[in-house]
């Protein structure tokens, strides 16, 4: 997940119970030729290095969620909704707002920053009315506190809590207001270890959910929270063990189908797709880096099993990709996504539909919204467009 704010970095072991046969497949790569994408800035967006718009969760409608950076380099929530209108919101309090997910009823869940840089979950229901809340156990030091990732259709929210001595555990929070917390077996206990639930998509109906997380030596493994409660923790193969390498989780669907990426030992990034039975498929997209830093990204999957992240080339440039459920991956650019390094399209969920939200990266290194669009889609939208 790439977010440009003042959590910007990744906080990242037993073995499988199950027996798990691997699969290592480079898939054949596509390039979409007939795509269509629009691209957006929230009204009041930068156009700064570091500053534009910042586009995550989307549900079936197509109404998209996520934060914009205006020019004082503030951060603040948004929903567009499929007509291209934009409602921009703060809780109470806040200093910067990040918002990741949006459930099927159109309620939102993120986090805020508050004068003492404490953070504190929030819950932003479809009329708009905002609830703020805190883990029983969070810290109250600048940059502990509660980050909320995610909200099922039930409306149970999924996230993570920072304590006082920095080390994270995860937590579910119920319509009702009891909190869950959990760590995944192995969690480390010093400070920026411990474990993390990762955002959007990655909670279902059934409150299963995927993460990571740090042990004490700093290196990251994959877990799955499975419905009754119980945690079970994965490797990818050939996931190095070096500090900052190892296995991430980064989302699960409604079938309990999850997929993440690895960090081998040459510090090269590779994505995987992880069956509930416990059996892991590797996969590379064909023009992917091979470098430090380079390699292949999954973000989100849909119900369908269709995966989308990014690629990172040899010149450290981001592209978006379309892995379907035989395995053929499609690639993809937004039109006005800059070609330097650390620059491009980043593609971070997908709706049922195949609806594909997104960010780019421009030449200015300034940030703006897309939304790639199926071909059998009938969506209207205000932007950009390609034939």
């Amino acid at each position: 997940m790439h977010i440009s704010s003042k959590l910007c970095s990744k906080p990242g072991s037993f073995p499988l119970l199950i027996a798990m046969a691997v699969f290592a497949v480079l898939a054949i790569t596509a390039e979409a030729s007939a795509q269509k994408i629009i691209t957006y800035n929230v009204p009041g967006a930068g156009t700064g290095a570091g500053q534009g718009t910042q586009a995550f969760g989307i549900n079936r409608s197509g109404t998209v969620a996520g934060f914009y950076v205006d020019t004082s380099n503030v951060s603040h929530g948004f929903v567009r909704k499929p007509n291209g209108d934009f409602n921009t919101f703060d809780p109470a309090g806040s200093t910067s707002t990040f918002v990741i997910a949006i459930n099927q009823k159109g309620a939102i869940v993120g986090w805020y920053y508050d004068v003492s840089n404490v953070i504190h979950g929030f819950l932003r229901v479809p009329d708009g009315a905002i609830t703020t809340f805190d883990a029983p156990l969070a810290g109250t030091g600048a940059n502990q506190g509660t980050i909320a990732g995610d909200i099922n259709d039930l409306g149970v929210i999924a996230g993570y809590y920072v304590d006082a001595t920095n080390v994270a555990q995860g937590f579910l929070l119920n319509p009702a207001g009891k909190f869950t917390t959990f760590d995944a077996p192995g969690a480390g206990i010093g400070a920026g270890q411990g474990t993390f639930p990762q955002f959007f998509s990655c909670l279902t109906d059934f409150r299963a959910s995927t993460g990571y997380y740090i042990d004490p030596g700093n290196v990251n493994h994959g877990f799955v929270l499975n419905p009754d409660g119980k945690v079970s923790t994965f490797e990818a193969p050939n996931a190095g063990t070096g500090a900052g390498q190892g296995t991430l989780g980064e989302s699960i669907n409604l079938k309990g189908e999850s997929v993440g990426y690895f960090v081998d030992e040459k510090n090269v990034d590779h994505g995987y797709v992880r069956a509930p039975d416990g059996t892991l498929t590797t996969f590379d997209v064909r023009d992917a880096g091979t470098g430090a830093g380079q390699g292949t990204i999954a973000e989100g999957n849909n119900a369908e099993g269709a995966i989308v992240g990014g690629y990172i080339d040899v010149n450290t440039v981001s592209h978006g990709f379309l892995r379907a459920p035989d395995g053929k991956i499609t690639t993809f650019n937004a039109p006005g996504a800059g070609t330097g390094a650390n620059q491009g399209t980043y593609s971070m969920t997908n709706n049922l539909e195949g609806a594909i939200s997104g960010f780019y990266i421009d030449a200015n290194s300034a940030y703006h919204g897309f939304l790639r669009l199926p071909n059998k889609s009938s969506w209207h939208g205000s932007g950009q467009d390609l034939p």
